[in-house]
């Protein structure tokens, strides 16, 4: 059985399944709607529900609380429809937004590679191909865990258009049970399954002005795909990566953005280590990624756009730094998925976008 949902105020309606979400059904059908943790936890696809009967299912009340459900609010990550229905969302026009239907995908691990001491690499050849925009994300499904985890897709398109396969850098959390099993039971040749793309984190492209990327741990994955899709594409606007670690062992790819800066002269890559030993040989900047950020760019950020992805409180110091230096909200970005444990962390009062 299957309902139909009208989503104000583009006038589309879509076939939505019984049990399926709003959001799922939406995202599979083009229709891109507001979200980021995928759990009823951080309250960022709240819709309004203008007719029809729906179930909340697992919305945590803290994301949406009981008064709101009275006003007919609901969370199309985990709200179902038991009847036709009209839903009102909050949907930003995006010029440079491709429409992209989400997808199921089987893929084959071909290989898997140490990147630093806690991140690896899965290597996933897909049984068909995928579209995406550099800087989206998939749902991998882990084996035996009956849910899915959300990875950035770590090359360009034109690189997963030429080899077929998609590449993902796992990040190993203590006590996780996805990427533990990713780390310690995963090898090559084993199947798994995914869906995507997701997200909303590209480049904005049309506006024409240089850009920042800001990126710390495993939230480099996003960045490399955006920044080689910019240079294979020939784009000849200033290009700046800042990216941070704590120790020189664990600054993965950084051969690679070295070479890209010696080949592309727009391109810049601002390496920084937090905590690498005094005695150590390394002579490139020190301390954290707002600071680093904010020594290269010594008169202020203006008339930039800035990409930042990492651990929240790199973000949120990113985020203070670069207002201080002149960039505001509307040319800031940041990566919107979050996991169900980031969903309850509170997020800076500062931006209602970001």
């Amino acid at each position: 059985m299957s309902y139909q949902l009208t989503i104000e105020p583009l006038g589309a309606t879509i076939e939505v399944e019984e049990d399926q979400t709003l959001l799922d059904a939406a995202l599979r059908q083009g229709i891109y709607l507001p979200h980021a943790c995928g759990h009823g936890l951080c309250g960022s696809c709240k819709v309004q529900v203008c007719n029809g009967d729906v179930d909340h299912g697992a919305a945590n009340p803290f994301a949406l609380m009981e008064f709101e459900r009275d006003e007919g609010k609901a969370l199309a990550c985990c709200c179902t429809l038991q009847s036709d229905a009209t839903i009102e969302a909050d949907i930003d026009e995006e010029p440079d937004a491709r429409i992209i239907p989400v997808r199921d995908f089987a893929a084959t691990v071909t290989r898997i590679v140490q990147l630093t001491p806690t991140i690896k690499a899965l290597h996933l050849a897909l049984d068909k191909s995928i579209e995406f925009q550099a800087g989206q994300y998939v749902q991998l499904e882990i084996p035996g865990l009956g849910q899915a985890r959300a990875f950035s897709i770590a090359n360009s398109p034109g690189d997963v258009e030429n080899t077929g396969e998609i590449e993902l850098n796992v990040r190993i959390v203590a006590g996780g049970a996805g990427t533990g099993y990713l780390h310690h039971t995963l090898k090559a040749g084993d199947r798994l399954r995914l869906s995507g793309p997701y997200g909303r984190f590209f480049v904005r492209q049309s506006a024409a002005v240089p850009m920042i990327f800001m990126a710390g741990g495993s939230g480099l994955s996003s960045p490399r795909s955006m920044i080689l899709d910019l240079l294979d594409g020939g784009c000849t606007l200033p290009i700046t990566l800042v990216y941070g670690q704590r120790l020189r062992e664990e600054l993965y790819y950084d051969e690679e953005f070295r070479a890209l800066a010696d080949r592309h002269p727009n391109f810049t890559y601002v390496p920084v280590l937090s905590n690498e030993p005094e005695a150590s040989d390394w002579d490139g900047a020190r301390g954290f990624v707002h600071e680093a950020a904010k020594a290269h760019f010594g008169s202020g950020f203006a008339g930039h756009k800035a990409y930042l992805c990492g651990p929240p409180p790199m973000v949120e110091a990113c985020i203070s730094t670069l207002m201080q230096g002149r960039l505001f909200e509307r040319d800031i970005y940041t990566e919107k998925f979050i996991s169900a444990a980031d969903a309850g962390q509170q997020r800076s009062p500062l931006f209602q976008r970001v």
